[in-house]
């Protein structure tokens, strides 16, 4: 990636989606392919902003991993860091709340700003707690964490009743991203 924020999601058969990753500027996609090349990747992706993506010829990247040790140590870096995650994602998407699951995709959104501000604007004076909003509506909200509109609805409802989010027509203002944080957590041992 280029610039921009582009997402990845799994689609179950009922229409339910879930996020499996976000890349970023600087990250690299379709790794996986380029050593095992039968793999079709089971997700789909959708460009959250404006995106620019540069494509590497695949023979040409072998061929460099092959040659010089730097480039193989990148993707296996790349490679490992995409295993940690998916792992860390698991218990984070099977085995929370809602409710958590809310809280920390819209960390996940706020994280995401590209060189423009595109996905999330700061909104808050120097000085002041860091407000972050996230541009997105509550059906993709749903969409993202496997729920339904509704349900997230209620969510965002009793957040705004904290004083954690504010909501706007086109945006959600995390009012208290460290709150928002905590909410967020699972905890195996709860």
């Amino acid at each position: 990636m280029v610039s921009g924020l582009v997402k990845f999601y799994a689609t179950a058969p009922d229409g339910r989606t879930i996020t499996v990753r976000y890349c970023r500027r600087g990250s690299l996609m379709g790794l996986v392919s380029l050593f095992a090349p039968d793999f079709a990747l089971p997700a789909s992706a959708v460009a959250l902003t404006d995106s620019e993506m540069m494509r590497l010829s695949p023979l040409r990247a072998r061929n460099a991993a092959a040659r010089e040790l730097p480039v193989a140590q990148a993707f296996l870096r790349e490679l490992s860091e995409r295993v940690l995650g998916f792992m860390a994602e698991i218990p984070g998407s099977a085995f929370t709340s809602v409710r958590q699951r809310v809280a920390r995709h819209l960390l996940d959104l706020a994280a995401g700003a590209d060189d423009a501000g595109q996905a999330v604007l700061p909104v808050a004076w120097a000085g002041a707690a860091p407000e972050l909003a996230v541009r997105t509506t509550q059906q993709e909200l749903a969409e993202a964490v496997g729920s339904v509109r509704e349900v997230v609805v209620r969510i965002l409802r009793e957040l705004r009743a904290a004083g954690v989010v504010r909501t706007e027509r086109d945006r959600i203002v995390v009012v208290e991203p460290g709150r928002l944080a905590e909410l967020a957590i699972w905890n195996p041992g709860s």
